[in-house]
């Protein structure tokens, strides 16, 4: 992993500004002479910027990103909790971490640092942007804010716009964590029984009904206790809390919620959708709830030319990187043809 600062201030759209913000990053591959073989993965909700690692299958030797084609670049997102300024980050005005002072943060603001580390890369052209859920959003906000510089376009189990179900979902784990009594605390560990409480209203979402029958259902029909279905859930919890933050998930589900593509820009996603110019490519998952087949058909239509292959999963909305097979199989297929 590899690291930028910049220090030139950083304004937010809300009017906050960083003296200076570090930005985690990681890079595979050679940037070519030409500089046009860049791919820009932009990752979700509590991945890092080792796409390697959690997108195997699609990114690395012998896949269909591979580095030894391509310049890949993944950036840690604002507020998140893998090294770039984020919510447990040093306040230079107070000498302590933010902790709940931590500004709230738009994908446009992520978005725009992105820029700030393609300008310091000496990256011009990318050929390929591309993210999944959280990660679309800025994919595609991308596209619109800087829209010559970016040639393709992946997108996958993602939508123009937070929905209702989306915010609603984010609003009951943000209640979870906030019920944890030691949320607001100066710790680090502060509400983390609540983010494990966040993460299994999450589960819920990023996978569905069939799958969870299907994988965990007990065979002994004579338990009353102890359920597989449960200890999964109480698993996915402690496993996040021991990697991720509170304070870093209460605030990137707020900068979910405010995701609107056409915000600032005339109120009408049809509209800004139109506009976008980029070769598309758009990936849904059968038996996503949380992001289900609607948004993406939506932005199929409404993006000129865009191509959209809908895959046949039960994994839900995890199905965007669990289903690295096929996804590689059609994203091969559409790069080939461009």
């Amino acid at each position: 992993m590899n690291s930028f600062k910049y220090t030139n201030g950083f304004t937010l759209e809300s009017g906050f500004v960083f003296p200076a913000i570090e930005i985690a990053y990681s890079t595979y591959g050679t940037l070519n002479a030409d500089k046009s073989n860049v791919v820009w993965i932009c990752h979700a909700l509590t991945a890092n910027s080792d796409a390697a690692d959690w997108w195997k299958g699609v990114v690395g030797e012998g896949h269909v990103i591979d580095p030894a084609k391509y310049f890949i670049v993944c950036a840690n997102i604002l507020g998140s909790a893998y090294g770039t300024t984020g919510p447990l980050s040093t306040d230079p005005h107070t000498q302590q971490p933010y902790y709940s002072n931590f500004p709230l943060i738009t994908v446009r603001d992520m978005v725009n640092a992105h820029i700030l580390l393609r300008k310091h890369l000496g990256i011009e052209k990318i050929f390929l942007a591309m993210g999944g859920s959280m990660g679309g959003y800025q994919a595609m906000e991308w596209c619109v804010m800087e829209k010559p510089v970016i040639e393709n376009l992946l997108l996958l189990a993602t939508s123009a716009s937070e929905s209702a179900w989306g915010i609603a979902t984010h609003t009951a784990q943000r209640l979870s964590i906030e019920a944890d009594g030691s949320w607001n605390t100066a710790s680090a560990a502060a509400g983390a029984k609540g983010l494990k409480a966040a993460r299994a209203i999450g589960m819920l979402t990023y996978r569905n009904y069939g799958i969870m029958v299907q994988q965990q259902t007990d065979s002994d029909h004579e338990k009353t206790d102890h359920f597989k279905a449960s200890s999964y859930i109480n698993y996915q919890g402690d496993k996040l809390v021991q990697r991720f933050n509170a304070y870093s998930y209460w605030h990137l589900t707020k900068t979910m919620d405010s995701h609107n593509i056409a915000r600032g820009r005339g109120g009408h996603a049809e509209a800004v959708l139109k506009d976008i110019t980029q070769r598309t490519l758009i990936i849904g998952i059968s038996s996503d709830i949380l992001c289900p087949l609607v948004e993406q058909r939506f932005l199929a239509m409404h993006i000129p030319g865009a191509a959209m292959i809908e895959i046949d999963s039960d994994y839900g909305h995890d199905g965007f990187m669990v289903e690295s097979k096929i996804i590689s199989e059609h994203l091969g297929q559409w790069l080939a043809s461009l």
